[in-house]
C-alpha cells in the first residue's frame, strides 16, 4: 500500500472493488481523471492493483491499494475503516466485484449460492451500511453504485448462483436507498456484454457485442462514464441504469459465452 499522502487534498475519495484489472481499472481510471481519490480493491492481482494505482495517481496525484477477500465478513467490514485511515474520507463505493463461476438449475448448489452472495451481495451491503455510519460521522453525504447485469432484465439459465446473487443486489439497492437515505443514494449500473473472456474468441466477442437494437452493446468506456455520472448526480437514487445497447430489449436463450 502506498504511504498516506503528507498534506489532505481536498477531493471526494471513492473506494471501487475489484479495480486492478478490466472494468474495475477502467472506473477507476475515470474517476482519477475526473478528480477522485482512488482507493483500488484488489483481492488476488496484487501487480495489477499497483499499476492501477500509479496510473491514477498519474491523474488525481493520490492513490492507494487495499487487499481484502470480499467473502470474509470480517475483512470486509475492516475494509472501509482502512480507507479511511489512509485517506481521511471516503464519500463513495462502487460495489464492482463480483465472483462469475458458471452454474445451472441441474448443478445449482448451497456452496456455489453461497459463494456468489458472499462477494456479489453480502459484501456490497456492509459497505453501504459502513459508508452510511462513515458519513453520518463526518455529517456529510455520500453514494453507492452497485454493478449489476443486463441479464437480470434478459434472464436465461446459465450462471444460476450468479444471476441470483445480482437479483438480490438489485433488489437489495432498493432497499438501501430507502433506508440510507438521505444521507447516501444507491445507484444501479447494468451493462451488457462489454469485454471478452476466455470463453470467447475475438470473431465470437465480436459477433455478440453487435446484437443489440443499436448494433453494439456497451464499452468499458461507456460503463464507466455512467458509473461516474451516478456518483455525481445528487437527484438519483433508487433505480438502475442500463447500458447495454438495449440488450436487456431482446431475448437470449443462453449466456453470450455459451451461445
Amino acid at each position: 500500500m502506498n504511504p498516506a499522502p503528507s498534506q489532505p487534498v481536498d477531493r471526494p475519495v471513492v473506494l471501487v472493488t475489484g479495480a486492478a484489472r478490466r472494468l474495475g481499472r477502467e472506473i477507476a481510471l475515470t474517476l482519477a481523471a475526473g478528480g477522485w481519490q482512488v482507493a483500488v480493491h484488489y483481492r488476488s492481482s496484487a501487480t495489477d492493483a499497483m499499476k492501477t494505482v500509479a496510473d491514477c495517481a498519474r491523474m488525481s496525484g493520490v492513490s492507494s491499494d487495499f487487499y481484502a477477500d470480499l467473502a470474509d465478513e470480517a475483512a470486509v467490514r475492516g475494509l472501509l475503516p482502512r480507507v479511511v485511515a489512509h485517506f481521511g474520507r471516503v464519500d463513495a463505493v462502487v460495489n464492482n466485484a463480483s465472483t462469475f463461476e458458471h452454474d445451472t438449475a441441474s448443478s445449482f448448489g448451497f456452496a456455489s449460492l453461497d459463494k456468489h452472495l458472499r462477494s456479489n451481495t453480502g459484501a456490497a451491503i456492509v459497505l453501504a451500511q459502513a459508508l452510511h455510519a462513515h458519513v453520518a460521522s463526518r455529517n456529510a453525504s455520500g453514494a453507492v453504485v452497485n454493478m449489476l447485469d443486463q441479464k437480470l432484465w434478459n434472464q436465461n439459465p446459465d450462471f444460476f448462483s450468479y444471476t441470483l446473487s445480482k437479483a438480490a443486489l438489485e433488489a437489495a439497492g432498493t432497499m438501501l436507498a430507502l433506508a440510507l437515505a438521505p444521507l447516501v443514494r444507491v445507484v444501479g449500473v447494468a451493462p451488457g456484454l462489454t469485454l471478452s473472456s476466455h470463453l470467447l474468441s475475438d470473431e465470437q466477442f465480436e459477433a455478440r457485442h453487435k446484437l443489440s437494437p443499436l448494433g453494439r452493446s456497451s464499452t468499458s468506456a461507456d460503463v464507466a462514464a455512467t458509473v461516474k455520472f451516478a456518483l455525481e448526480n445528487a437527484s438519483m437514487t433508487g433505480t438502475t441504469l442500463l447500458v447495454d445497447g438495449g440488450q436487456h430489449l431482446m431475448k437470449f436463450e443462453r449466456d453470450f459465452s455459451l451461445m
